[in-house]
């Protein structure tokens, strides 16, 4: 992978991540709630979702 195209990966990633986070802070205390989430765990959560782990 030349060094262009594997920044472009992790610009990449992170922009899905930024997605993945917003779209989680989006959500009401009642879906966090059904869905046993809390707000401290959304990073974490959306980090599992884009890079794995």
């Amino acid at each position: 992978m030349t060094m262009i195209s594997s920044i472009r990966s992790r610009m990449a990633k992170h922009a899905q991540y930024r997605r993945t986070l917003n779209e989680l802070y989006s959500m009401t205390e009642a879906d966090m709630r059904d869905l046993n989430m809390d707000r401290a765990d959304m990073s974490r959560i959306a980090y599992q979702a884009v890079y794995g782990g």
